[in-house]
């Protein structure tokens, strides 16, 4: 019965797109409006044109795209159809484009398919996710379908893009509606579309359904979203970045068009401009989110290469390119051995081989950078560098590591300057990996933006008390501003000191000693006259299992294989060990419960409070026992600190100054 549905419903679909190529509008004068005749390659549609041939300048163009060489599209290119014919999709791609028949689009990848309808309902919002509705117009299952056509060669495929992509056209005019507008006009949208669809038009230029009417139908709507884009560019951030090098793409995708050149050079001038701006000193892009570096380093390196293709990467300055390789470092850098990242500010986790593919082709744009060709080759060439921890002060990045293989230790930190949309209230969160493991991950993004409900979930992964740092009274920190106050590596110890005026009256400044390159001590202060119940905060991986133990104030995880961790508070004063409520999203509308626990202790005055904490990740099933005996130099206040700590009974010196 449900395949009788599915049969039944393709074949009035298809009813439906015999119904529109019936309907098909005839060519005009003004439909080569957009068209620069005199572009080398179109004498003879130009011919055809001055004699008010229309058809037979729109037939002549359609084979000259046909048999265009000159563009390379990164990803699809005419001339393929035998190469791929016959070759699987992959699974994904395939459910996409069956789907797609089916009118069953799946807008965001965080949820499944939605039904729209056998008449498209394009204004459908099945989840009051914004996201959902917005990237409804990226169209992204179109590629999808261009691909399984070009595998099959069935003309199915072809027959209802072109309905699609009509039908698109004819309900998502622009200025419909003030709100659609917002909609399947934001520039975002249009800049993902443009980049699109050059690849799904190769895809199917070849086919019977891809007529001389569509054609300029295509290239007319192509030219109208292309110069939409820079009338309405984002204000600043990723999104200004994607839709600049976009409309460069669009411009150096179809250089036959009038506008082509001025979008090329809006595209330039827009990213040199913000390269500058929105890319830290240090090469930490502005929004510190690890996840959206990368995207930013892709969206530099696919403007050039869409430069390249128009003959226009000169207009690039040395520095862009540098720049470019500063930003690669961090990501490296920034980097656990399995080639996750840290999940702050709305990150989430990657495909391991699919970054060390990406290492792999900067690796060709920087063939003299050892440690990108290290990660490009999974270590098999290239070189390590000759440190391991690193400091980004700029973005406020810092990296505690003993190697870089799997085996290693490594504590990634967060403590930087105030940022945009994707950063959290979060300075001085941190995830901790060993060997293999990461023990303590971010909390994610799960959600973005969208109705009451949305917001509220939204909210509750941004939260101060849901990160590995200091809160007042569980509340959000007011300002992310952190200060370095001291950065200083040797063979047995590295030290970060940074204060961040985290609320009205209250600074947080916290110390993180990696001792003897094994564990790490931290040392957090509440300073200034603000009082309340102060809060150390950390969240655990989902299947740690810890047992808690109130008594000694420690947690430990129980994993069976012995890569052990140890979190104790050292603290000699009254302090509280509570479990929390703690969750993390790997992925986007996917959350996981998982352990989480905070150390408690009360600020009745204007007198600075210390919390002590010992981080120690160990093997075995028995976790160690840990003390601190403070020595006579020894001085939380001021900062020097003169100390013995004991684990399992054997004691060692830890003799340092916080500050400069």
């Amino acid at each position: 019965m449900k395949n009788l549905k599915k049969t039944t419903a393709l074949f009035f679909m298809l009813m439906t797109v015999c119904f529109a190529e019936a309907q098909e509008a005839p060519v005009k004068k003004e439909s080569f409006d957009a068209i620069n005749l005199d572009y080398p390659g179109l004498e003879k549609v130009k011919i055809f044109f001055k004699a008010a041939k229309y058809e037979a300048a729109a037939k002549e163009l359609l084979a000259y795209y046909r048999n265009r060489k000159t563009v390379k599209n990164p990803d699809f290119n005419v001339g393929e159809e035998t190469q791929f014919r016959g070759k699987e999709i992959g699974k994904n791609n395939q459910e996409k484009a069956d789907n797609a028949l089916l009118h069953q689009f799946q807008p965001q990848k965080g949820y499944g398919f939605f039904d729209y309808g056998q008449d498209i309902n394009w204004d459908y919002w099945p989840v009051k996710d914004n996201e959902v509705r917005w990237q409804l117009h990226r169209v992204t299952w179109w590629q999808p379908m261009g691909m399984a056509y070009r595998s099959s060669g069935d003309e199915k495929y072809a027959k209802e893009w072109v309905l699609q992509f009509r039908d698109w056209e004819k309900k998502n005019y622009l200025g419909r509606s003030k709100e659609n507008d917002q909609i399947a006009w934001r520039p975002l949208e249009v800049s993902e579309r443009i980049q699109s669809l050059p690849g799904t038009f190769n895809l199917f230029v070849a086919s019977s359904n891809f007529t001389p009417a569509f054609l300029m139908e295509f290239l007319n709507s192509f030219s109208k979203q292309a110069a939409y884009i820079p009338k309405n560019y984002s204000k600043e951030g990723n999104h200004l970045l994607f839709e600049a090098q976009r409309v460069l793409g669009a411009g150096a995708s179809f250089p036959e068009l009038k506008q082509a050149e001025e979008w090329r050079k809006s595209g330039i001038e827009v990213l040199i401009r913000e390269i500058k701006l929105q890319v830290l000193q240090d090469g930490v892009q502005w929004e510190l989110s690890p996840t959206y570096h990368v995207a930013c380093i892709e969206i530099f390196l696919k403007a050039y290469n869409s430069a390249k293709m128009a003959n226009l990467e000169k207009e690039f300055p040395d520095t862009y390119i540098k720049t470019i390789e500063k930003m690669i470092l961090v990501t490296a850098n920034m980097s656990f051995p399995d080639y996750s990242n840290p999940m702050f500010g709305d990150s989430w986790i990657f495909d391991k081989n699919s970054r060390i593919k990406q290492f792999l082709s900067w690796s060709k744009i920087f063939p003299e950078n050892g440690l990108i060709r290290y990660l490009g080759t999974d270590g098999k060439e290239g070189s390590l560098p000759n440190y391991t921890a690193n400091e980004f002060p700029n973005g406020g990045f810092y990296a505690f590591r003993n190697g870089w293989n799997n085996k290693s230790t490594v504590l990634i930190l967060k403590a930087g300057p105030p940022a945009e949309f994707h950063a959290q209230p979060d300075n001085g969160t941190f995830e901790l990996w060993v060997k293999g493991r990461n023990f303590m991950p971010d909390t994610g993004c799960y959600i973005y933006s969208g109705d009451a409900e949305v917001t509220k979930m939204r909210n509750w992964f941004r939260q101060t008390r849901v990160h590995n740092t200091l809160t007042l009274d569980n509340q959000n920190m007011v300002i992310t501003k952190a200060e370095q106050n001291k950065w200083k590596t040797s063979k047995n110890l590295d030290l970060l000191t940074y204060t961040n005026p985290s609320y009205t009256d209250l600074n947080h400044q916290r110390s993180v000693l990696f001792i003897d390159q094994k564990y790490f001590l931290i040392i957090d202060k509440a300073i200034g006259k603000a009082t309340g119940n102060l809060g150390i905060h950390f969240q655990l991986k989902e299947d740690s299992k810890p047992v808690f133990d109130t008594t000694n104030n420690s947690v430990s995880t129980t994993y069976e294989d012995g890569n052990n961790l140890l979190i104790q508070s050292l603290n000699t004063d009254k302090v509280t060990l509570k479990e929390e409520e703690g969750k993390v999203s790997y992925v986007y509308a996917k959350e996981i419960a998982r352990p989480a626990f905070v150390f408690e202790k009360p600020k009745n005055d204007n007198s600075t409070q210390q919390f002590i904490t010992i981080v120690y990740p160990y093997n075995g099933n028995k976790a160690p026992e840990i003390s601190i005996t403070p020595n006579t130099a020894n001085d939380y206040e001021k900062g020097n600190i003169s100390i013995t700590v004991a684990i399992d009974g054997k004691k060692s010196d830890v003799i340092t100054s916080l500050n400069d």
